[in-house]
């Protein structure tokens, strides 16, 4: 099993529904984005035009997070998914320096978006972060285990981003690479193999 993404830049049109909607699930705490939208401007007047790149763990199948994580908190799961165990974490953020886009953060346990205080939504929400914990996207690991989809793919307006399994022929994201249409995958030349795909 090999799972990760295809973003269709042609769709995307950097409304980051993808990126609210990952932050309403994961209640992540201020400054915490499991997602970005990147923007660059390509062409010239006046055929300039701009591209919209949703960012997140690349779930590299060599990832230079996880030989460097000292306490073995970054790991990976039965479905091949990187992930991190909180509780594992140092907070020594060497896997935030080895990650090569920029796709880990870590909360400091204190800051909340109201100056009252967290909401009730709030305090529920970030019981599920450890202070001082590197953090990042996790793939919705428990939304795919109760046989749903990842929320942020669930929620784009315009069905830019596709999770599936690149070792299964018929999934959607197989799909999307044999079209025929060119794709890339960030700092490809790195080695780390990132299974995010993005069709040009």
């Amino acid at each position: 099993m090999r799972l990760g993404w295809v973003i269709d830049l042609k769709l995307c049109i950097g409304c980051n529904t993808c990126v609210l909607a990952c932050k309403a699930e994961k209640g992540t705490p201020p400054g915490i984005f499991y997602n970005k939208v990147l923007e660059k401007e390509e062409g010239t007047f006046p055929t300039a035009r701009r591209i919209f790149i949703p960012t997140r763990c690349m779930n590299c199948e060599d990832p230079p997070c996880l030989d460097i994580c000292p306490t073995r908190a970054t790991h990976r799961d039965g479905k091949g998914l990187v992930l991190i165990d909180g509780k594992k974490c140092s907070g020594c953020r060497a896997c935030m320096v080895a990650c090569p886009y920029d796709a880990r953060s870590v909360w400091d346990g204190r800051s909340s978006y109201f100056t009252d205080g967290p909401t009730p939504f709030e305090q529920r929400k970030y019981a599920d972060h450890v202070p001082g914990a590197a953090q990042k996207c996790d793939f919705c690991v428990e939304r795919l285990d109760n046989g749903l989809r990842p929320y942020c793919e669930q929620t784009c307006l315009t069905s830019a981003i596709t999770f599936g399994d690149f070792d299964d022929p018929n999934s959607p994201v197989s799909r999307a690479l044999s079209s025929g249409r060119s794709f890339r995958r960030l700092r490809e030349e790195l080695g780390t193999r990132p299974n995010v795909y993005y069709l040009a």
